[in-house]
């Protein structure tokens, strides 16, 4: 797949403020694996090393999970949020390269915040 040429696109559909708002509110609902992956992709984003191409798979995974509608529903039980697990993963395997030790600790350290016990090497070797 080649990289969009215009970033502004996809960075449109991702808000920071929105994203810190909305993990929390359905962390729970959403589920520790997806909440790990966002961060992993939220911490990447941050880092300023990350290039153009790896920021837009990143905006567009994490704008498609701020969408309130999407291809199925956040509020259905069970299945609401495995289009936004897929779409999160998906970016999480491209831009895996980024993904530094520290990234990891952090994005752990949020995870076992907001779930407690959280096991980060067994959701590496399935996110990795």
């Amino acid at each position: 797949m080649k990289p969009p040429k215009d970033i502004e696109k996809y960075q449109e559909h991702y808000d920071e403020k929105k994203f810190g708002t909305k993990l929390p509110k359905v962390a729970r609902k959403a589920g520790s694996k997806l909440v790990y992956a966002a961060l992993l992709l939220y911490y990447v984003l941050r880092s300023k090393t990350v290039s153009n191409a790896d920021k837009t798979k990143i905006y567009g995974a994490l704008g498609y999970f701020l969408l309130p509608l999407d291809i199925l529903p956040d509020f259905i039980p069970l299945a609401g949020y495995t289009d936004d697990l897929t779409a999160v993963i998906w970016a999480v395997h491209t831009v895996w390269k980024n993904i530094t030790p520290e990234i990891k600790s952090k994005a752990a350290a949020k995870t076992r915040e907001w779930f407690g016990d959280f096991d980060q090497a067994a959701a590496d070797d399935q996110l990795g």
